[in-house]
């Protein structure tokens, strides 16, 4: 039995022992890996690591393992391959998808056609899906764009400000609804975000690495789509298992 983890969090010590820890893989790209700017790695700020910790800031007893699946400059297509082995063999309790910052490079009829595979399989497993879209692309060429990839950051502004990245997006949406998977739509808070301010000071790298405090943005938003509905908030009133 497969459980979601806004039912899972409430287990007792006996059914910690029947049906074990809360078990998330985050499967995705660059961002899901915990790249920030040029050559930094941060597991620390990731946004898994912080969905962890809100999760256990709720509710201590319950341990929650989270394995990255996620790997610098791949797309969902070229993770095809990896989801058996990488993904479903760890039978988790939830699955986050996020990929879409490196597909939008390729053609979207590839892009749909690979998500619905991932979605399909995943569905499949048993497992609770989440389909996470990613932040913007950069949408102007900053003066501190490294300088190896300021050809790149020109290409994905463009990508960004003539609307693909935004089909892209909506088609990959309008997918997830279509089969069931839940979506937490983070690219439309990062597109209201972009009416106030340049998004590319908000990128790390400047073309599409979020910074250590934008994956904040990520983790409430994954927290608030887990928990939707749920009493935990209430529950943290009355038991001492629970942290206010």
């Amino acid at each position: 039995m497969i459980m979601k983890i806004s039912e899972k969090i409430n287990l007792d010590r006996d059914g910690l022992e029947e049906y074990g820890p809360i078990t998330i893989v985050a499967f995705g790209d660059s961002v899901t890996h915990g790249a920030v700017s040029e050559g930094e790695i941060n597991y620390e700020t990731v946004y898994w690591n912080r969905l962890k910790q809100k999760i256990n800031n709720v509710r201590a007893y319950m341990p929650v393992n989270v394995i990255n699946a996620g790997i610098g400059g791949i797309s969902a297509k070229t993770s095809l391959d990896r989801l058996d082995k990488q993904v479903l063999s760890h039978n988790p309790d939830l699955i986050i998808v996020c990929f879409g910052l490196n597909d939008v490079n390729g053609p979207l009829e590839q892009y749909i056609e690979s998500m619905t595979v991932i979605f399909d399989k995943c569905l499949k497993s048993g497992a609770e899906v989440i389909f996470m879209t990613p932040n913007m692309l950069n949408t102007t060429v900053a003066d501190d764009t490294p300088q190896k990839h300021y050809e790149y950051a020109i290409k994905t502004a463009g990508l960004q400000n003539n609307g693909t990245m935004d089909l892209y997006m909506e088609s990959a949406v309008a997918l997830a609804e279509k089969m069931g998977v839940k979506v937490c739509d983070c690219y439309k808070k990062w597109k209201k975000l972009s009416e106030t301010q340049d998004i590319t000071y908000l990128l790390a790298n400047r073309i599409n690495h979020p910074t250590k405090e934008m994956h904040e943005l990520f983790a409430q938003s994954l927290f608030d789509t887990i928990f939707e509905g749920s009493d935990i908030v209430s529950k943290s009133e009355d038991c001492t298992m629970y942290k206010k």
